[in-house]
């Protein structure tokens, strides 16, 4: 039976879940409150530079392709792809980096070339984070978090243990060089939380790193998302920028349509894309289902400071992606997750995208795209932006041994307070809910609301968790969610 369903927000998981509500034959509308679409995963233009303004590593190709294939289409069909090498490299002070390659082998005598019998080591670990991949990747995510029996097959029953233990010991049980320890440890930041605080299951991420490599859309992310609108346009989804929703409407416990601008619009059903947290404030008090507590006592994952550069010069001794762990890893976990505070030390990443895609940036230019995680819910200031832009920019400079400050000539800022007004984001997080032991499939916030009728969620504060294909794979699971309530 054909529907009127109402999406609120255009960010990754509510395209995608235009996408299956439009194939299952409702008439889908999309309402985005920002004058462009793709929540977090907008772009902007400005004097010649194209940034995307937020998810820049593309990983885990084959939950994209398997998106499209659910339409009888291909992910060539609607952008191309080019993968990296170096994948990226990581900084850990003068003359002293490590470029991960496009190709386990080759990572492989990286090891061994700084810890004997670490190559083997890490043939083990990945063949293992292999095997947890293929359970979670192409079988437990795409479960929508009804019941905790969802995690009991007979394949997660035999890795048990793994769920008892954390990604950091397992790592620290093989490999004795801080260096390898931390590039291993890396992936899972992804998943919001840090590695001691990570289930040794999700290791799986190091084969989405090494295994499956690091990929980039010709033209940046932004390529995606409007390959998925494209796809949801000829689905007949119907898409509107400019229209905050001012409340959602509901009459006997059943959503029965959304406020945009005073005018009331009627829908079978509502979902929501948006901020979790966010929406539920959409709602009287009594028809919400968590409280303020609840929210409280989640752990988040972090915000960002993120800068977008325009250098009027080439970028040398770089690459498209760059981890700086020039710092003590440690102590700026501690600074997120233990007791926030703007860390004395920031870690950083920036990324390059016209090393890989010239359109980037005008010809013989350079655009950078800078990012420090930060506590969420910190104290955000023009003053602090500026403090902290000095620290990172002078930093790497001495690290790629090259003067570069006096070249910019065009700088963005982005921080907890524009999480906050672009996107209702919670506490101005920038990656959702970390994937805590706690916090994992059916212990998440729920794809059905438990106490209105016909309200749905969506996105990185519900199933399965934070992240680009996640996003995707939540649109895919609301929309079967959906469907199947509508046949029972």
């Amino acid at each position: 039976m054909k529907k009127t369903i109402s999406i609120l927000g255009s960010g990754f998981s509510a395209l995608a879940a235009s996408c299956y509500l439009a194939q299952q034959g409702h008439a889908v509308t999309v309402y985005e409150k920002n004058d462009s679409i793709g929540g977090r995963a907008r772009q902007f233009k400005s004097n010649g530079f194209t940034f995307d303004m937020g998810p820049s590593w593309y990983w885990m190709p084959d939950v994209f392709e398997r998106f499209f294939q659910d339409f009888d289409k291909k992910q060539s069909d609607y952008y191309e792809l080019v993968k990296l090498n170096p994948a990226y490299r990581v900084y850990f002070g003068m003359n002293d980096f490590i470029n991960i390659h496009d190709n386990l082998e080759a990572i492989k005598s990286t090891f061994e070339n700084l810890e004997k019998g670490s190559g083997q080591k890490l043939q083990s670990f990945i063949n293992q984070a292999k095997s947890n991949y293929d359970i979670a990747i192409k079988d437990l995510v795409y479960r929508p978090g009804v019941s905790p029996l969802e995690l009991i097959t007979p394949k997660t029953i035999l890795k048990l243990n793994q769920f008892l233990s954390n990604v950091s010991s397992d790592i620290r049980k093989e490999f004795k060089n801080e260096r390898l320890i931390q590039i291993l440890e890396f992936p899972v930041l992804f998943l919001g939380a840090k590695p001691s605080k990570t289930p040794s299951f999700y290791n799986f991420m190091n084969y989405a790193d090494f295994g499956l490599g690091t990929w980039h859309p010709k033209t940046g992310m932004f390529d995606v998302v409007l390959g998925i609108e494209k796809l949801a346009l000829e689905l007949g989804v119907t898409i509107k920028t400019n229209s905050p929703i001012e409340k959602i409407i509901v009459e006997n416990k059943t959503a029965t349509g959304i406020i945009i601008d005073g005018k009331i619009i009627q829908s079978d059903i509502v979902l929501s894309g948006a901020d979790y947290q966010h929406t539920e404030t959409l709602l009287e008090k009594k028809h919400r289902a968590y409280s303020n507590k609840y929210w409280e006592n989640r752990v988040f994952a972090p915000s960002s400071l993120l800068f977008f550069i325009g250098f009027d010069k080439k970028i040398e001794n770089i690459t498209h992606h760059a981890l700086f762990f020039d710092v003590d890893f440690d102590q700026h976990a501690k600074d997120i997750y233990d007791i926030p505070k703007w860390p004395e030390a920031p870690l950083f990443y920036a990324n390059f995208p016209s090393k890989t895609d010239k359109t980037a940036a005008p010809e013989g230019m350079e655009t950078g795209f800078f990012l420090i995680p930060l506590a969420p819910g910190i104290n955000d200031s023009e003053a602090l932006r500026e403090e902290y832009f000095e620290k990172i920019i002078t930093r790497f400079e001495q690290l790629t041994q090259q003067k570069i400050k006096n070249n910019i000539i065009f700088k963005r800022s982005f921080c907890k307070n524009d999480f906050v007004t672009d996107y209702n984001a919670y506490k101005g997080n920038a990656y959702g809910m970390a994937n805590t032991l706690l916090q994992t499939a059916f212990l998440r916030p729920k794809l059905k609301s438990k106490k209105v009728r016909n309200l749905y969620f969506t996105g990185q504060l519900t199933v399965p968790g934070p992240g680009v294909p996640p996003a995707l794979i939540s649109g895919k699971l609301v929309a079967e969610l959906i469907q199947k309530s509508l046949r029972s």
